[in-house]
């Protein structure tokens, strides 16, 4: 993204004949490495935010005005409220997400004493599932945070982001992508409990390794759906459980406890659900040792056995995500790959050697395409830093 072209966008946008006061802001998507649909199962997950994300042109104005523009959707042009009307509009789309931010940091009693004018251009695939959302409300966060010296903590804006999304557009997600987006640190994943928002940061060492995104192209339809059934499932399986086990979420179990008690859970499909959401907890804790301890090609199995899992217990793959996973297991230079998200569409990621890179592109490419009709996109990710100010050189 050329920093210089999108200062001169804002410019001609807002009318400004120089760039003075401008401020530049970038905030990530993420993937989740592994730890999928553990979130809300009281389970760990294990994000990392990724170089590919949302920026942020940003100057302080002197009335009470928001003015908003994005580069993602120019037919909606400069939409413009005021600090004082801060209720969501279906006419505003996109930027309601900016406007929730900001009013629930006046919420909790932080004063804006000013407007802000914001362009934001995002380069995070439309419907990929990689959280263009929580990109864009921790942006936002993170420029009030910052241009009005609120103080702030960053998990706090990370709970308001959270809020936004639950809340004022009405997602009932979890703290996953929010967190992730704004505690994102380079090089590095994030092991954390989603109940008690304890976490820890793990290397991701990979000179000789790329992270591949891989995009079905196909839009997840069925996501917001199945991810509601799959909830009250879990949630069935567990009020059985709870017959005999004091817990207070399928996370808590070891592997040994649910297999000792799973009769109590008296239908295949939840018996099912359960067994993918404590597997998939202890993956997280094994992923983390494995890292730490430098083995990459064990955590590449435990994203192999993540996706089998997403697949057979969950059901929440679907043949785009299977050809795309179980294609890269077949090529050379690949340590492991799973879909990421919540399923049925958006993206998979694969651990590929640097040297395999284009060759891995290539085939996997062919052979989605040949199976699916359409082609899949690939982006060669890296693991970068959360939400922050872009300082300019010098």
């Amino acid at each position: 993204m050329n920093l210089h072209h999108l200062t001169a966008d804002f410019c001609s946008v807002f009318g400004y004949e120089t760039a003075d006061g401008i401020r530049t802001f970038f905030s990530p998507g993420r993937i989740n490495l592994i730890g999928e649909h553990t979130d809300y199962n009281g389970g760990r997950v294990f994000p990392a935010a990724i170089t590919y994300g949302t920026y942020g042109i940003v100057k302080r104005r002197d009335d009470r005005q928001i003015r908003l523009y994005s580069m993602n959707f120019p037919n909606a042009g400069i939409i413009e409220f005021s600090l004082e009307e801060l209720d969501y509009n279906n006419a505003h789309g996109w930027a309601n997400f900016p406007k929730g931010m900001i009013r629930y940091i006046k919420e909790e009693g932080y004063g804006l004493d000013g407007g802000l004018d914001i362009l934001v251009n995002g380069n995070i695939p439309n419907g990929a599932g990689l959280s263009s959302s929580a990109s864009l409300e921790m942006l936002i966060g993170v420029i009030a945070n910052e241009v009005f010296e609120l103080g702030i903590d960053r998990i706090a804006l990370v709970q308001l982001g959270k809020k936004v999304e639950n809340q004022f557009i009405g997602v009932n997600s979890g703290i996953m992508d929010q967190f992730a987006v704004g505690m994102g640190k380079m090089n590095c994943g994030i092991l954390l409990d989603c109940e008690t928002l304890d976490y820890e940061y793990a290397p991701l060492n990979l000179e000789n390794h790329q992270i591949i995104i891989m995009n079905t192209n196909k839009r997840r339809e069925l996501a917001d759906s199945k991810y509601n059934e799959r909830r009250s499932e879990c949630e069935a399986a567990l009020s059985y459980l709870q017959k005999e086990l004091d817990v207070t979420s399928l996370g808590a179990l070891s592997e040994q406890q649910f297999e000792a008690h799973k009769h109590l859970i008296p239908t295949e499909v939840l018996q099912k659900r359960a067994k993918h959401a404590v597997y998939e907890n202890q993956r997280t804790a094994k992923a983390l040792e494995e890292l730490k301890n430098g083995y990459l090609e064990n955590f590449g199995k435990l994203m192999n056995e993540s996706h089998r899992s997403l697949k057979e217990e969950y059901e929440v793959t679907g043949i785009e995500l299977d050809t795309l996973a179980e294609a890269s297991w077949k090529q050379e230079g690949v340590l492991g790959a799973r879909m990421t998200g919540a399923g049925f569409g958006g993206c998979a990621i694969a651990l590929v050697e640097k040297a395999h890179v284009d060759n891995f592109i290539e085939e996997v490419g062919k052979i989605y395409k040949e199976k699916i009709g359409y082609g899949a996109t690939f982006y060669v990710a890296s693991i970068g830093d959360g939400t922050k100010e872009i300082k300019p050189e010098g």
